[in-house]
């Protein structure tokens, strides 16, 4: 895994000046994890928001009644975990590696508290979260109606009724 600075490069810092950069860099922590270990558990405290630097991580969500359901493959730049960012007290899915993976951690708290203390750097950090949520809720509504239709045993076309 490369070693380089992984605030370089990554689209949700894109664009950010050298001093909004140097309030929010103390706040992440480097980690490496190894493939196929769990980030965080559904319902587990949420306390951190992960960013991508290296590797994927599969976001998955169990239902009470079924199998864990994959919801997205977050490869780099792509953030999990961001239940901690909007203050939710529990994870709402889980986190696995799928690969060997070199993310960025940061508390959601700490995070908040920078947000109010920086509204400029909060505003963009803010439309940047809610364009990765917009977009995995997109991702995970297509792939819960092709869930459905296999499991109601639904074909791909609807085949034409004899009259």
């Amino acid at each position: 895994m490369s070693e380089r600075d992984p605030f370089i490069n990554l689209s949700f810092f894109e664009g950010l000046t050298e001093s909004q950069l140097a309030c929010l860099r103390p706040l992440f922590i480097p980690v490496t994890i190894q493939a196929d270990e769990v980030i965080f558990e559904q319902g587990a405290p949420a306390d951190y928001l992960y960013i991508v630097v290296e590797g994927e991580v599969l976001v998955s969500f169990k239902p009470d009644d079924g199998p864990h359901l994959p919801v997205a493959r977050v490869r780099p730049g792509g953030v999990v975990g961001w239940s901690a960012a909007v203050g939710s007290r529990r994870y709402t899915s889980a986190g696995i590696t799928t690969t060997d993976a070199r993310l960025l951690k940061v508390y959601g708290n700490e995070l908040r508290t920078l947000f109010y203390q920086h509204p400029d750097i909060g505003k963009i950090m803010k439309e940047r979260l809610a364009s990765v949520i917009a977009e995995r809720a997109r991702s995970t509504h297509a792939q819960v109606i092709a869930l459905l239709d296999m499991g109601f045993g639904l074909p791909e076309q609807p085949e034409e009724v004899n009259r």
